[in-house]
């Protein structure tokens, strides 16, 4: 099973992923850990890679691409993989289609999780994150006890991006971005989008019931 998630900053994305790995065992690749995963076992890629990161540039889609085709090859990736952050755009879309139909599969189905904007900017104001470990926290939903990570007892800290002038552009940026690859998804059939505008409980009962009946077919 192959499905790549879509949502705008604060839409879940996040949560919906955990919750899936958790029943299911599937892998998720998303663009920054694969290239610091190629980057780490120094493959001749993931080194070429950090150059550009290095800079702080872009690296080229057909690198990204070669390093994602390493990636899934891997016997991990037989259960199943969740795409999340990749692809960002139809060009690499239509390269990810090619990859998976050299080895005879396909994305199963692309979860698009939709919600207003300004559901969005309310949850991204009220995000924390733990200093050391990453784990994420919300001051209505999930909040932290004290300013400590529950996790691994690191600080619990605001993101520097989530200021609401910030938060904005993003989503907007998002929205321009991610339009054309909607369209995309549409045309093949496979898109499916859910209202984001919920718990996250209430969300992740959506989409287990897909997985388990696509996993039946």
């Amino acid at each position: 099973m192959n499905i790549l998630l879509l949502g705008a900053p604060g839409s879940g994305k996040g949560s919906q992923s955990e919750q899936i790995l958790k029943d299911f065992g599937y892998v998720q690749i998303s663009t920054g850990d694969l290239l610091r995963d190629s980057l780490s076992r120094k493959t001749p890629d993931g080194l070429l890679a950090g150059e550009y990161m290095v800079k702080g540039e872009l690296v080229p889609d057909d690198l990204v691409i070669e390093i994602l085709r390493e990636r899934l090859n891997r016997p991990d990736c037989l259960k199943g993989v969740i795409f999340d952050g990749f692809p960002r755009t139809v060009i690499q879309a239509e390269k990810l289609d090619a990859i998976l139909e050299e080895k005879g599969e396909k994305l199963d189905f692309v979860l698009n999780i939709e919600s207003p904007f300004n559901v969005l900017i309310s949850r991204l104001l009220s995000r924390r994150v733990c200093s050391s470990c990453g784990k994420t926290y919300n001051m209505i939903s999930n909040p932290p006890s004290g300013n400590k990570c529950s996790q691994c007892g690191g600080e619990v800290i605001s993101r520097a991006d989530d200021r609401e002038d910030v938060i904005k552009n993003r989503l907007e940026v998002y929205t321009q971005n991610t339009l054309p690859l909607v369209r995309y998804f549409e045309g093949k059939n496979i898109l499916i989008s859910i209202n984001g505008d919920r718990t996250v409980q209430d969300i992740y009962k959506d989409v287990k019931r897909l997985i388990e009946e696509r996993e039946k077919n």
